[in-house]
């Protein structure tokens, strides 16, 4: 099965960004990024990415045959999808425990959702 993992951030989050000296960034990603590699070797990791900041990005409202478009940033929400991964996993269960894995800390929120597989339309 797929799964999506939905990385949540905060507005004041989004911009925040680790300077190129901060010791404890530089290990932070070097920790992730041993995390990815063992996600890939196990042919668990098939799509992962950073999203930019909310400022970058649109939200289209659909109100009947209108289609109205909001601009970023989008300071009236509480959580904002920081970035995503899409794995292959055998259950739910088995995303979980890839997930503990990794290596986030306090207040860090990941959502796991089963991608639906859509029906043949041929």
């Amino acid at each position: 099965m797929r799964v999506m993992l939905l990385a949540k951030s905060s507005p004041g989050h989004e911009e925040m960004t680790p300077s190129a000296d901060d010791e404890a960034a530089a290990a932070g990603y070097q920790a992730m990024a041993t995390f990815h590699r063992d996600l890939m070797d196990a042919g668990v990791l098939l799509a992962s990415e950073r999203l930019e900041p909310s400022a970058r990005g649109v939200r289209v409202r659909f109100e009947g045959s209108k289609r109205n478009v909001i601009d970023g940033p989008f300071v009236e929400s509480k959580e904002l999808i920081g970035g995503y991964w899409v794995w292959q996993v055998d259950s739910m269960d088995h995303a979980i425990e890839w997930l503990k894995r990794a290596p986030f800390g306090d207040g860090m929120e990941i959502e796991i959702r089963e991608i639906a597989e859509m029906p043949s339309m041929v």
